[in-house]
């Protein structure tokens, strides 16, 4: 994983603030299975980070711990540099936002949203101050006396949101808050929500299964597998610069190069749209790694096509080209055609 060079810090500078959300050896067994082993992570404040993987990987569990909601078998929880591993949910700084939005049916949506402030015995004026506040922090102060029903499912989401963001937390968890919407919805909501966490400026942990969920919206990433974190780092990072073959195989599709055909004898990732397709008569670039082939299969999908091509080298290489807009065109390749794929070596990402 390629790290970029830091300014030169003062002495003041290295005594870091710590992390909002800090695991460190966090286990969680539920009898003899064991759903999360020995799991370090630390959150920076003010960061959007997204546990992102299959289900069954861990990353609701470790939700749950934070939140308080599940107990820790072994290792420490802490916020802001305080232990609350052993606190009860309700004594934490946190709050969290789940994919049914748990609102009150019979509640305004101003009810709704100013109903923990309610609870703490906040006076209603300020309460209804900060409930405007809040609204029009997700931009729907139209909706105030409105009934939950009354609401579109994106609507009845950012109204959740607001209710969590109205307390202050010093951390915000979403348990895949989106996966109730349709893909348009979905899309749409992604950059609300990432617009209102950079204006609230709150810590957001994220679990979602869907990878470009995950890489769009997160400043960092936490690759859940079995239990364990494969790889922590930027979009950018874990995409371009897979660490395993695993996080190569689910972040989109992977092409997964032998140790035997590399250039340095390592297993490598490419990804698709790294890879060049050329005629079989045109030579290799200098300094790429080259392989013919014959187009097998042939995949539309709208912005690109993706060419499935069978190598003399014995392995099914993927490459991506991007659609001409013209009606009347045509791909220069088809299937059963003769062709050379290639990459350049600063485009394979060594994986373990």
């Amino acid at each position: 994983m390629h790290a970029s060079a830091q300014p030169a810090s003062s002495e003041s500078d290295t005594k870091t603030a710590p992390g909002a959300v800090t695991l460190t050896g966090v286990t969680k067994q539920f009898g003899d299975f064991t759903a999360v082993e020995a799991l370090d992570l630390e959150v920076k404040p003010g960061e959007f980070l997204s546990m992102l993987g299959p289900s069954g990987s861990g990353k609701t569990t470790v939700l749950r711990m934070i939140a308080g909601f599940e107990n820790v078998t072994s290792g420490s929880i802490r916020l802001s540099g305080l232990d609350v591993t052993e606190v009860p949910p309700h004594a934490r700084q946190v709050n969290t936002v789940f994919q049914d939005y748990a609102l009150f049916p019979h509640l305004t949506i101003a009810e709704n949203v100013g109903y923990g402030l309610r609870v703490a015995g906040v006076p209603r004026a300020e309460r209804a101050a900060q409930v405007g506040v809040a609204l029009e922090q997700v931009r729907l102060s139209a909706v105030s006396n409105r009934l939950p029903h009354q609401l579109s499912g994106g609507q009845r989401q950012r109204i959740a949101l607001a209710r969590a963001l109205i307390l202050r937390p010093q951390v915000l968890l979403l348990d895949e808050p989106l996966g109730a919407l349709d893909k348009q919805l979905r899309e749409e909501m992604q950059i609300e929500l990432k617009q209102i966490q950079r204006e609230v400026g709150i810590t957001f942990i994220f679990v979602t299964h869907d990878q470009e969920e995950a890489l769009t919206l997160s400043d960092r990433v936490a690759v859940f597998n079995n239990g364990r974190i494969e790889q922590v780092g930027t979009a950018r990072e874990v995409y371009e610069f897979p660490a395993t073959e695993f996080v190569a195989k689910f972040l989109g599709q992977s092409n997964l190069v032998p140790a035997s055909l590399s250039s340095d004898g390592m297993q490598s990732s490419v990804r698709p749209e790294r890879v060049r397709l050329l005629r079989a008569t045109d030579p290799a670039s200098a300094g790429s790694i080259s392989m013919l082939g014959t187009i097998s299969e042939t995949v539309y999908s709208g912005p690109t096509t993706r060419f499935i091509v069978a190598t003399e080298a014995g392995v099914s290489i993927i490459a991506e080209r991007p659609n001409d807009h013209h009606p009347s065109a045509e791909s220069a390749f088809s299937r059963g055609d003769r062709v050379r794929v290639e990459w350049t070596k600063d485009h394979a990402s060594r994986i373990a």
